[in-house]
């Protein structure tokens, strides 16, 4: 799943090739991606894309109110939002014609087109998703806050105002730190991928319980994640949407890495898995050489 710096820079990618472009045309292949009826999606064709910007993982297109550029308007007075979250298997694809209504065969499949026109140049935009899942998700909305998701987000954790203070306000949770640490509603932005990179930096186990963490280990697990996120941002700015997700696991220590040397001491890298996801370690880094058990048939090691 993309996590916030593939989200950023995808972001930051689409706002530079469509800020100042009109809505073409709106495909919407997966009815089931669309999460809301009203405004309805043929409402985006004419108006212009005002911004593409980012919100936890979730990219936010913000369209100018019709008829004009949308300076001076407010949120509601006729500017819209197209809110997507990737999901598991989603991704954005980009070509330079714009998109017809069929697709062609191949692997996965499209949940919703997009044609834009910047004077003589012309984008199509692919909402595509691998897999059989489906979970995918756009919504067309006034206010972000009209999507319940995003309502319960937690605070950035790469702005100004997340200081060491406010992190550590967080940790007062008898809550295993991997689980805190992706949980959306406590910080946004934060996935599987980059909650194992920020515990191996942090040298602390994934089962760590949060609210017994002493000032020195906060203070560590504070810079190991503004460090990994800001690293991994300034990796991913600038990168066209095919090369983010080879990047993001280029860039990885220890995440996808189960049987490799760890490659800040040495030693092998191991994995606890779950019902539907895996966490990877360094033993040597982070639990002292211990290994970690299967959570349901052995204690946490904390």
């Amino acid at each position: 799943m993309p996590e916030l710096p593939e989200v950023t820079a995808l972001a930051a990618f689409l706002d530079a090739r469509l800020a100042g472009a009109t809505v073409d045309r709106v495909f919407v292949v997966s009815p089931s991606a669309l999460k809301t009826a009203s405004p309805p999606y043929t409402d985006l064709v004419g108006r212009s894309i005002e911004s593409v910007g980012r919100r936890g993982k979730y990219l936010v297109f913000r369209v100018a109110p019709d008829g004009s550029s949308g300076e001076g308007a407010d949120d509601g007075g006729g500017r819209l939002l197209v809110v997507v979250h990737l999901a598991l298997g989603g991704w954005v694809k980009v070509h330079d014609e714009l998109p017809e209504a069929t697709l062609g065969r191949g692997k996965g499949y499209s949940a919703a087109r997009f044609g834009f026109v910047r004077g003589e140049e012309t984008t199509g935009i692919d909402l595509t998703e691998a897999g059989t899942w489906k979970r995918l998700a756009v919504w067309i909305v006034r206010r972000l806050e009209d999507v319940p998701a995003i309502a319960e987000l937690g605070p950035e954790p790469l702005e100004d105002s997340f200081t060491l203070e406010r992190f550590r306000s967080l940790l007062n949770k008898r809550q295993q730190i991997k689980g805190l640490l992706r949980n959306q509603k406590i910080i946004a932005g934060i996935g599987n991928a980059y909650s194992d990179e920020i515990l191996h930096l942090a040298k602390l186990s994934p089962f760590a319980v949060a609210s017994t963490l002493d000032d020195g280990e906060t203070e560590r697990l504070y810079a190991a994640l503004r460090s990994t996120l800001e690293g991994a941002t300034t990796e991913a700015i600038g990168r066209p949407p095919e090369d983010l997700k080879d990047e993001k696991r280029a860039s990885m220590r220890v995440h996808r890495r189960t049987g490799e040397a760890c490659p800040v001491c040495g030693d092998t890298i191991r994995e606890v898995t779950f019902s539907d996801s895996a966490l990877q370690y360094c033993p040597t880094c982070q639990t002292g050489g211990k290994l970690l058990a299967d959570r349901t048939t052995s204690k946490f090691l904390k």
